[in-house]
């Protein structure tokens, strides 16, 4: 039985988003520019980096109209056009999308057990990953499949199959995204959006460590600038 869950109008400030950063983030513009430049000043600085650049144009499977121009746009392209090759749980390893927890402990829990799945295929017990937060915001008619119960067979816990079938369905017949419980996080709310423009007035926000000792739980630190 195909699923069609009912599109829900989802207003949603400061929404979270966690991207593993290899090195600490040093803010070039730190010294020269007032704060309020500096988010368009470093996605300025990004897009006339080549190696960025042409990598994004090889890589890019969206309509020209779709691609996100506004400040830190290329951290928002970024997530559509170099998605795990795995892909998500509503997206393909072909076309990625904008993964958010409502709350920062979800997106916590959301990517601390992405990242500790890395470890174990690799048979590590312990290691660090550093990763910078960005906040975003959504107002927007999202399908929503919320309702655990009904949607069952979109929350298994370690399998996609299921899930992105119905995550492509729906964005080939032009659906912004899903808003769905978190599996990490049960009882708290995620969401993907499947349209670069809709993710609103994103910015950077804090910087964190996470550290694994032998337990799928790490130790999460909040870093100094």
């Amino acid at each position: 039985m195909e699923l069609k869950p009912a599109a829900t109008r989802l207003r949603a400030r400061n929404t979270h988003r966690l991207i593993r950063s290899r090195h600490p983030t040093v803010d070039p513009f730190a010294a020269v520019s007032p704060p309020e430049d500096r988010d368009a000043l470093a996605d300025l600085e990004s897009w006339t980096n080549d190696r960025i650049e042409n990598d994004l144009r090889r890589r890019i499977v969206l309509p020209a109209d779709e691609v996100a121009t506004r400040a830190n746009a290329s951290i928002v392209n970024a997530a559509f056009c170099h998605p795990h090759p795995a892909g998500g749980r509503f997206t393909s390893g072909r076309l990625g999308g904008w993964y958010a927890g409502l709350e920062l402990r979800t997106a916590h829990a959301e990517v601390a057990f992405h990242w500790w799945q890395e470890f174990e295929e690799v048979g590590r017990t312990a290691g660090r990953v550093e990763a910078r937060q960005y906040l975003a915001d959504f107002d927007a008619a999202f399908h929503d499949v919320r309702d655990r119960r009904r949607y069952a067979a979109l929350y298994h816990p370690t399998s996609y199959a299921k899930s992105q079938k119905v995550g492509n369905r729906l964005r080939a017949e032009g659906s912004n995204g899903i808003a769905y419980d978190s599996v990490r996080d049960p009882g708290h709310d995620c969401l993907v959006a499947f349209r670069p423009k809709l993710v609103r007035n994103v910015r950077q926000g804090a910087h964190f460590q996470y550290a694994w000792r032998g337990g799928p739980v790490p130790e999460i630190r909040r870093l100094r600038a």
